[in-house]
């Protein structure tokens, strides 16, 4: 059996499973399996192992989520937006951001969606192509103004994968590594109605939220080609995973006999 998934078992028993209900009843954002996740080395699956991640990709994250939504939808809709904003991360986020993903230390989320369209059609994802949003650059600082609805884990997440329009192409789109922190972020105390109870989906407010010009993700006008490529395809496979809610594979019936010692790390991703 694979690694990892002895060890997301194991957290799902131990940590998520008996969380899942005050979760759903109570709203409660599931910050204990944020955590345990991390340590288990699954909020860094997909991280390459240059940067002491999994190395696992698209098809790891998947099952990780589906698994997950089984037991706590709240819990997978975090894993969904994570495991996307971490590809976007991959392709052009800095060392440090990675490694501290890698480690478990780190929560990403996606701060792109500027319409309070909930629905999965072809609106809901083309909206994400055109953003309204403003980033004015005045030396080494650049100025974010936004309202980015649905944005999962808000004000729990620890870096934003935010969409802007270019500060100086003329067309396309320019993405941000915008860290939780920064100053001017504004998050309602009250989550939106969207999203799984417990996840936290809500608005986030920029007016203007400031940030330094090395947090552009890519080329300036560049974003466009990496969320067609990968944010949109990761998106929407870890979606259908989440609603599928497929159940376990044969390997798992034989974790009772299988389990990882406590403290060990969740080793290699190869499949069993």
């Amino acid at each position: 059996m694979s690694p990892y998934r002895i060890a997301l078992s194991e957290v799902l028993t131990g940590v998520v499973a008996p969380a899942a209900e005050a979760t759903a009843v109570q709203g409660r954002f599931p910050r204990g399996a944020v955590t345990a996740l991390g340590r288990a080395g699954l909020l860094g699956l997909t991280v390459s192992t240059e940067f002491g991640g999994g190395g696992g990709g698209l098809p790891e994250a998947v099952d990780v989520v589906a698994r997950t939504a089984r037991v706590c939808p709240a819990t997978a809709a975090v894993l969904r937006s994570h495991y996307t904003a971490v590809a976007v991360i991959e392709a052009y986020g800095g060392p440090w951001l990675r490694a501290e993903i890698a480690a478990g230390r780190h929560l990403g989320s996606l701060a792109l969606a500027e319409s309070q369209d909930e629905g999965s059609g072809p609106t809901a994802e083309t909206q994400l192509l055109v953003p309204r949003s403003v980033a004015t650059r005045s030396g080494g600082v650049v100025a974010l103004r936004a309202r980015k609805q649905r944005v999962v884990a808000a004000g729990e997440a620890d870096t934003y994968v935010w969409s802007s329009r270019p500060l100086a192409a003329p067309d396309g789109l320019t993405l941000w590594a915008v860290p939780a922190h920064a100053p001017d972020l504004f998050v309602p105390a009250r989550p939106g109605a969207s999203g799984p109870r417990g996840s936290a989906t809500s608005t986030v407010f920029a007016d203007p939220v400031l940030v330094p010009a090395e947090a552009m993700l890519g080329p300036d006008g560049g974003g466009l080609d990496l969320v067609l490529r990968t944010v949109l395809p990761w998106l929407l496979e870890l979606r259908a995973a989440a609603e599928s809610r497929r159940p376990p594979a044969p390997d798992a019936v034989a974790l009772g006999s299988a389990r990882r010692p406590a403290g060990s790390p969740a080793g290699s991703l190869a499949a069993s």
